[in-house]
């Protein structure tokens, strides 16, 4: 099977694969930064904003109110 002279893939699919795979290795550097940040620091939340370790709020009092029978 000999191949033909001419070129099947246009440069633009080339580039457009190219940038494909560098977005997935940013990807995959990026999950495997996070998988060892937790393994590193397991005590620290990775999101802050939901974090409520050593956060313990006191339970807020309710008071009961009483309403007056004749109004």
């Amino acid at each position: 099977m000999a191949s033909s002279g001419k070129k099947k893939t246009t440069m633009a699919k080339l580039t457009r694969e190219s940038r494909l795979r560098e977005r997935r290795q940013d990807k995959q550097a990026k999950k495997d930064a996070r998988k060892q940040a937790l393994t590193d620091h397991p005590d620290q939340p990775d999101d802050p904003l939901t974090a409520t370790a050593g956060t313990e709020q006191p339970a807020l009092e309710t008071a009961a109110v009483q309403v007056p029978a004749d109004a």
